[in-house]
């Protein structure tokens, strides 16, 4: 049985999703990837998958400057947990802003990540984003 997620953890858990929310919002994608173990999986919201920080990362520098140009990212922890001492489960609610373009407007997400423990911290092993459909 895996231990409770202490404090300190969560507390980690918490700056590396704001890490991600701050990331987004300058448009890094540096940045943003940063968290990801060098192996890590990403699963985008139209089910492209992305294999490895430098691919996570070109690919977000890329819709920082098309897609999702200008675009706000706003997170929020909905639950972590262990799943052993070393792996925990995150989910996460998105709301993201587009200003202008074909995806402009307010789409919702609920994103789920593996993360494992590095040394004192986190990095993100997997991250899997599902958009919401949109309300009636």
């Amino acid at each position: 049985m895996p231990a409770d997620l202490t404090q300190t953890d969560r507390a980690a858990i918490d700056a590396l999703v704001r890490t991600l929310d701050s990331a987004w919002n300058a448009a890094d994608g540096d940045a943003f990837a940063a968290p990801f173990a060098a192996d890590a999986d990403f699963v985008n919201v139209r089910a492209e998958h992305h294999r490895g920080r430098q691919a996570i990362a070109a690919g977000h520098n890329a819709i920082f400057r098309g897609i999702y140009a200008g675009s706000t990212n706003h997170y929020v922890v909905k639950s972590a947990r262990l799943v052993t001492a070393d792996v925990a489960v995150v989910h996460v609610n998105a709301t993201l802003q587009v200003p202008a373009g074909p995806l402009a407007g307010q789409m919702k997400a609920l994103y789920s990540m593996v993360l494992v423990r590095e040394g004192p911290g986190w990095q993100i092993a997997s991250f899997h984003n599902t958009l919401e459909p949109p309300s009636p």
